[in-house]
């Protein structure tokens, strides 16, 4: 049987997730919502949702919280490879703190999710894509996922697709030292990064600059696009074309998890319809303000239908 075809591809981890929907802390015992979360199974939602067809690569517990993790990727028309254990699924458990923080406990050693391998990667999937997303998560979760990554980031090229890294540094997970060089591997395979300032200092091992050249030392490592997140204060991207900074769309926002990876969904829509980088900018921003609206990882990315001109004022 042929592999199935996906305008995008993303690749990495997916763990179950336990948050009260009211945003309560542990300690008030609330009842706690079943859902998931994975930044690159976020994108994935988040494109499918916009009306493209794109696929997660990864491994699942064989177990009921990876069953339903596959299954609810699949009525989000995502397609998986279904690869189901060795180990159990990832665990997350989300809870409010004062001053609107967040706590989050993870149960991730020994996760499926962790064991990707080379041998994972369907070869003929990430080929026939237009997009590979990829980010610096996978990579440090172990030699096995960053190889796999680098593997599949080599394929994407090699075929003349678009690899599109969200560096999405976790200092939990590794040092800066450590991650910085991998980081630089990964963005010279890269076309499109995705970045904070705190990032892309990790990435560059400095921080002594301004936003724009951040941006310019990135692209120095050799991607045609750069795309500095700044929180409130919106997005830079730097392209081919010049320096575009986004309009900004305000909100009332209600849970702010999982706002990068919606604006990294809203911008490759653009790459793939080939808007111009300040429509594919500022789109991604409404994609992001939408997502920060509603409680949870991806249950906020919207439809294209959500952000259509009619639903503006509700958006401001």
């Amino acid at each position: 049987m042929s592999a199935p075809v996906a305008e995008v591809v993303a690749i990495g981890e997916a763990m179950g997730l336990f948050f009260p929907p009211a945003k309560m802390p542990v300690a008030s015992r609330p009842p706690f919502h079943l859902s998931f979360g994975g930044a690159e199974t976020n994108v994935a939602i988040g494109v499918a949702r916009l009306g493209h067809s794109a696929a997660w690569v990864g491994r699942l517990g064989d177990d009921e919280v990876g069953a339903f993790i596959d299954r609810e990727l699949r009525a989000e028309s995502v397609s998986t490879p279904g690869l189901f254990g060795p180990g159990h699924t990832g665990l997350m458990v989300r809870a409010a703190k004062g001053f609107g923080r967040t706590a989050v406990q993870y149960s991730r050693a020994g996760s499926a999710g962790s064991r990707l391998a080379v041998a994972d990667i369907p070869v003929d999937t990430v080929a026939s894509a237009r997009v590979l997303h990829l980010t610096g998560i996978t990579a440090a979760l172990g030699d096995g996922p960053l190889e796999a990554i680098l593997r599949a980031a080599r394929i994407a090229r090699d075929a003349g697709a678009t690899v599109s890294l969200d560096l999405n540094y976790r200092a939990a997970l590794w040092p800066a030292a450590s991650a910085g060089p991998v980081l630089r591997e990964l963005a010279s395979l890269s076309d499109v990064v995705f970045a904070t300032a705190d990032e892309a200092a990790v990435l560059l091992g400095r921080s002594d600059s301004g936003d724009a050249e951040l941006a310019a030392r990135i692209g120095e490592l050799g991607p045609r696009e750069i795309v500095l997140k700044r929180g409130s204060e919106g997005a830079l991207a730097l392209t081919t074309d010049g320096l575009y900074a986004q309009h900004l769309t305000r909100v009332v926002e209600h849970d702010p998890v999982g706002a990068g990876d919606a604006f990294a969904a809203g911008y490759i829509h653009g790459l793939l319809i080939g808007s111009d980088p300040q429509e594919r900018l500022d789109f991604a921003g409404r994609v992001a303000a939408h997502s920060v609206t509603v409680v949870g990882d991806w249950e906020g990315l919207p439809r294209l239908a959500d952000l259509s001109n009619d639903s503006r004022d509700i958006l401001r």
